[in-house]
């Protein structure tokens, strides 16, 4: 659905394509995601997961700006994964005041469980587009993202 905003054609053309790229990302994000449910993780929790598991430890704050989260929600999603046996908090070497977020072995596990079901969710869903139309999406969504200051 196009927007039935009767602004100019400027206008109308930058609010049907946000439209579009919102109800694309619901979507992909919402099949993509799917697999989460039966382990009972959030997409918040996965990423964290998937952070630390590809990058190692990370500070909250960190964590939050690597998945886009606020440092608020990421102290909750954090706290919820500790309560799991996920991940825990150690005081960092230079700074006890701040901790950083660490994988447990039952976090490296799940994590590399889940993986490769999650990689094939995001090809087979990506295979929507060809590999070219896949490479354009890609530069355009960085383009687009790095013009929001």
């Amino acid at each position: 659905m196009s927007t039935h905003y009767p602004g100019t054609a400027v206008e109308i053309r930058a609010l049907d394509s946000y439209i579009k790229l919102s109800r694309a990302t619901e979507r992909v994000t919402q099949r993509i995601h799917q697999h989460l449910q039966a382990r009972q993780l959030s997409v918040s929790q996965f990423g964290a997961l998937e952070a630390l598991y590809h990058l190692g430890p990370l500070t909250v704050g960190q964590l939050g700006g690597k998945i886009l989260r606020s440092s608020g929600n990421m102290t909750l999603v954090v706290d919820n994964l500790v309560k799991r046996g996920l991940v825990t908090r150690q005081p960092r070497p230079e700074d006890r005041r701040s901790f950083e977020i660490h994988l447990t072995a039952d976090g490296r596990d799940l994590v590399a469980e889940i993986m490769p079901a999650h990689v094939t969710g995001v090809v087979e869903t990506m295979s929507a587009l060809t590999a070219e139309e896949q490479t354009q999406l890609a530069a355009l969504c960085k383009k687009l993202g790095l013009s929001v200051v």
